[in-house]
């Protein structure tokens, strides 16, 4: 696994040179320039913990929550001063944990964000089942959400068991989903779970838009090797014919893929964190990606709020990209919309991606991975499965070091990758 994905990293960065995080930062962080920035805000505060879930999160207590908010608010503040006027974001995606959890103090956050950032597609929170009642998805509206992800991960009562999730009441969701109105309302799906079917996929599917989603995320089950889950995945064959199977379900319904695991009921239907070409990341292990670097906050809360008391930005560890380095993180998260489009790389990079890439897009439509539409490059079903195959091996050997590490230290001091 390890060899698979150092290899890929040395032949697309044409160097030996490995990813390098130092705890090294920026005080003043050089996101002034950056186009088509977003924002994203880390609440880590959960109810209960699910075993398979990878992400930085802790059990919900409404003091040390508000002390946590008090101090990401300040993080905003220390941030967005930095920049004269207020600077224009594409959107703003609230992520957790549970960030309906604070549904409460969304409305200060959001104050904090718009006094520094234009923010012009939107804002989206993410919420458990639970939370979807009429008084959270009012608050949610009030403040200026616009999109809302619940993350379902399945409706069958086999799959709710193996994951530790309780039952869903349909009919109430839906009737509580019918009383506030979004732009976008996204279900979130886990696929590739032990045996699950078809069937089962396509039943989740057509419960969520049946039930008031016109957007849907069936994400791959990843097994982190610090999570407590005892679940198994899928084989790769089985895993293939399954995301194949629903992909095509779903074009034959008319669904617009919007990326390698979303479809939409709507063309204007989007929900998705990953794909901005720079963002800044706010709170605990929130990550922010720029030009020339990437640099990740501590996971830890109290670390947090003790560096935002103390007046000093919470990263923990930075990494200053090569011009290659920047390249493939950018090609490998713009690939994830299942489209590449080589004016938009030139516009950001200043150089053609056929000069820097020319003989991989090559070989990309030789083995039938991608096909050339009106100059965009579109990944076929061979190539969005394959693009999934190597995003796994990509998670586990990189970010589920990289997290397993932070969850134990909050200030690592360096990491090599």
């Amino acid at each position: 696994m390890s060899m698979m994905t150092d290899l890929a990293r040395m032949w697309l960065t044409r160097s030996t040179r490995p990813f390098v995080f130092r705890s090294e930062y920026d005080e003043k962080l050089p996101f002034s320039d950056c186009e088509s920035l977003g924002l994203y805000v880390h609440i880590p505060f959960c109810r209960s913990i699910c075993s398979f879930c990878p992400y930085c999160k802790e059990i919900y207590e409404k003091e040390k929550c508000d002390r946590y908010i008090d101090a990401l608010i300040r993080e905003i503040h220390m941030v967005g001063n930095q920049h004269k006027g207020k600077k224009a974001v594409t959107s703003l995606y609230f992520g957790g944990g549970t960030p309906a959890l604070a549904a409460d103090r969304l409305n200060d956050i959001i104050t904090a964000l718009r006094q520094h950032f234009d923010i012009t597609e939107g804002i989206g929170v993410e919420l458990h089942p639970e939370n979807v009642t009429p008084s959270v998805l009012q608050k949610l509206k009030d403040a200026g959400v616009s999109k809302i992800s619940i993350g379902i991960q399945s409706f069958r009562s086999k799959y709710q068991r193996i994951l530790g999730r309780a039952p869903i009441d349909t009919e109430t969701l839906q009737k509580n989903l019918s009383r506030v109105s979004f732009e976008t309302v996204s279900m979130d799906f886990i696929f590739a779970l032990p045996d699950q079917t078809y069937e089962d996929l396509k039943a989740d599917i057509d419960d969520a838009f049946r039930i008031g989603a016109n957007h849907v995320a069936i994400y791959p089950f990843i097994d982190f090797t610090f999570t407590n889950s005892t679940v198994k995945g899928m084989p790769k064959k089985q895993k293939r014919e399954l995301l194949d199977r629903i992909t095509v379900y779903c074009k034959e319904k008319g669904y617009v893929r919007s990326s390698i695991w979303t479809f939409s009921s709507e063309q204007n239907a989007r929900y998705s964190s990953m794909t901005r070409d720079n963002f800044l990341g706010f709170g605990c292990s929130a990550t922010s990606l720029l030009k020339d670097q990437f640099k990740i906050n501590t996971f830890s809360v109290q670390a947090y709020c003790d560096r935002i008391d103390s007046q000093t930005l919470p990263t923990s560890l930075t990494i200053r990209f090569t011009l290659r380095q920047r390249m493939v993180y950018y090609l490998f998260w713009t690939a994830y919309s299942t489209k590449v489009d080589p004016k938009a790389f030139e516009r950001f990079f200043g150089v053609p991606l056929s000069k820097m890439y020319g003989f991989e897009l090559r070989l990309a439509r030789l083995f039938g991975f991608a096909e050339e539409h009106n100059g965009i490059l579109e990944m076929t079903l061979k190539g969005a499965f394959y693009y999934h195959y190597y995003e796994n091996f990509y998670t586990l050997a990189y970010i589920d070091k990289m997290w397993g590490i932070m969850r134990k230290d909050a200030f690592p001091g360096k990491l090599v990758l």
